[in-house]
């Protein structure tokens, strides 16, 4: 199939905003909890939508009291936190537009922000994101920025104070001023290729999607559910769940602490949950290290497996007797342990921004947990298709949400079309023409498919694509997904772009190494640099790729690797804030890295000669 439409679900009226949202949940019921809001470890402390309403309108006032006007630009450099979200309502209750900043950017990424999308105000964590703003305006000489003000002080109680001279009335009229068509946010891409470049998205693109995603998902989202936000607000996709939730009437909490996230699972106790498959993945496999580290490796296999096959056996309708009793032992005995850890309520989760794969989706669903994997980017503010509740194909990436259409090209690249779809991007009339077809389907950069009934699969990223000294074309995300699932694997970088073969390099995980080399009689602190040379190590990871090339053709199987020392992070600049690769960084880098492993590999097949 070429091409699946799903229409719209809800009609909306052209005159909404996202602020409405808000205001529908104030009408309807005002003493609903819309928040958790986390003071002190494991203790949450109810938000209503009216007390938040209540909050938000006394920034705004305070915003417009600053001299802020309609439709200039606010950024909010900070963790995921409550104020994030409140700060960004107000943002838009004062008609102006807001503009994120990864709390891990660079002045040089703040300068370009700041100065691409005319920043006049920035809300910044802490003293140190003060000061990195401060730098970038200082050095690139910028003169939009107005001031700059801190949350962890007292400017906020201050923007409170100043906002009680504005009238009740000028504030109505800046709230309810803007419609669909108009600007809400200036989102910069993570930028795994040149410079971010902002996208533009509409009250329209969050509120059309969220009231029409809603329709498909609201057996998961509704005015029952809770979800604990712990991934980067600035992301597009943590910002969408957090403005979807406010039009359920959800309640959301917020941790920046990953290393606190179980324990906030646990006093939060939330029905469902959003991350990227990487989280998922780390949540399994150290399921299965402490089940080793127990002596109860085995027990934790035949559980993952009878999950995998009960999972697969249920979306075709037939479990038979067996599989059920045995299902029914492992629930007891490993299954409900492992829901436990994630606060015992949890029932569904979001999960997006690259492939979550087929097994992992399979177990989750065996234990209990309806992961809906789907696919989308910042231009489409987040997600174009979902798995849903009622519709779900594992291993793909699910329908289009209503209101969307998908197209497949004669080049295999997913063209999207729909109210998510952004309006384009900010100063760059040149990359709107690129991105966007004459009939104004959206070219997304990827591969894919489209079955029967309308759920797509991705099978590459375009511009990733890589062709060896053969010409033979390789997709590297299948391979890399698959290698990165490892307990014991960070990330994964396939090469061979004009190479006589595939390798890889490959970091290893600090996190989980201690456990796994307990586990086998090994020193648990073993340096990473004795580690990689280590042929248990060694052994294992080929192990581990040799598995992952049962999913391709010879020409396009990882023939060798290179176990690297260090890690590729943020903060190293090889991952980008949504843990994508940076694939054109690592390659600058580990030149000589994919040099010596290439050269190895020709004097071992010389020698063999």
């Amino acid at each position: 199939m070429r091409e699946f439409a799903v229409p719209a679900a809800v009609k909306v009226e052209p005159d909404l905003n996202i602020t409405d949202l808000l205001e529908r949940q104030v009408a309807e019921d005002p003493g609903n909890v819309l928040f958790g809001r986390q003071l002190t470890p494991g203790q949450w402390t109810d938000v209503t939508a009216a007390e938040f309403r209540d909050d938000v309108v006394s920034l705004a006032k305070g915003l417009i009291a600053k001299g802020i006007q309609p439709g200039e630009r606010v950024a909010i450099m900070a963790a995921t936190r409550y104020e994030w979200t409140l700060l960004d309502f107000a943002i838009w209750y004062a008609g102006a537009v807001t503009v994120p900043i990864y709390e891990t950017s660079s002045p040089s990424q703040i300068a370009w922000i700041v100065q691409d999308s005319e920043v006049k105000l920035v809300f910044a964590e802490t003293d140190s994101h003060v000061k990195a703003v401060d730098r970038a305006v200082a050095q690139e000489k910028l003169e939009s920025v107005q001031d700059v003000l801190t949350i962890d002080s007292d400017d906020l109680d201050q923007l409170r104070s100043a906002g009680k001279e504005i009238a009740d009335e000028e504030l109505q009229a800046r709230r309810s001023a803007a419609n669909l068509e108009d600007l809400a946010t200036i989102i910069y891409t993570s930028g795994t290729t040149g410079k971010p470049k902002g996208c533009e998205l509409t009250h329209g693109n969050f509120a059309e999607l969220s009231l029409n995603a809603l329709a498909s998902l609201e057996t998961a989202i509704n005015k029952n559910s809770s979800t604990v936000l712990f991934i980067p607000l600035a992301h597009v996709f943590a910002r969408f769940i957090s403005v979807i939730s406010v039009a359920a009437g959800a309640r959301v909490g917020h941790t920046s602490d990953i290393k606190q996230l179980v324990d906030d699972l646990g006093t939060f106790q939330p029905s469902f949950l959003l991350a990227v498959p990487r989280v998922f993945e780390k949540i399994y496999n150290a399921a299965m290290m402490k089940a080793e580290a127990d002596g109860k490796g085995s027990i934790f296999q035949k559980a993952a497996q009878t999950a995998i096959d009960y999972a697969k056996a249920s979306q075709e309708g037939k479990p038979g007797f067996v599989l059920k009793l045995k299902h029914g032992l492992f629930d007891k005995l490993v299954y409900s342990k492992l829901r436990a850890r994630m606060g015992g309520n949890v029932k569904f989760a979001v999960s997006g921004g690259s492939p979550l794969g087929a097994r992992l989706g399979f177990f989750f669903k065996g234990i209990g947990l309806h992961v809906m994997e789907g696919y989308g980017l910042t231009e489409t503010t987040a997600p174009l298709t979902v798995n849903t509740p009622t519709a779900t194909k594992i291993g793909s990436v699910g329908q289009p949400l209503p209101g969307h259409e998908v197209r497949i090209d004669d080049s295999g690249e997913i063209l999207g079309r729909g109210v998510g779809v952004f309006r384009g991007y900010l100063n760059r009339p040149d990359a709107n023409q690129e991105s966007f077809t004459e009939d104004g389907w959206y070219r997304t950069g990827d591969v894919g498919a489209l079955d029967s009934e309308g759920f797509l699969t991705i099978t590459g990223r375009q511009k990733e694509i890589l062709v060896t000294a053969a010409g033979k074309n390789v997709a590297p995300a299948q391979l890399e997904d698959q290698i990165r699932a490892d307990a014991i694997v960070s990330q994964a970088v396939v090469v061979g772009d004009g190479r006589p073969f595939v390798a890889a390099l490959i970091t290893l995980d600090a996190e989980t190494l201690p456990g796994w080399l307990e586990g086998r009689g090994m020193n648990p602190d073993t340096p990473v640099s004795e580690l990689i040379e280590n042929q248990t190590i060694i052994d294992h990871v080929q192990s581990v790729v040799d598995k992952a090339n049962q999913s391709v053709s010879k020409a396009e199987s990882i023939r060798t690797f290179k176990l690297l020392e260090g890690d590729f992070t943020i903060e190293s600049g090889h991952l980008t804030p949504s843990m994508k690769i940076r694939r054109a960084d690592i390659m600058k880098d580990y030149a000589e890295a994919v040099e010596t492993l290439y050269a190895e590999a020709a004097q071992a097949r010389a020698a063999q000669a």
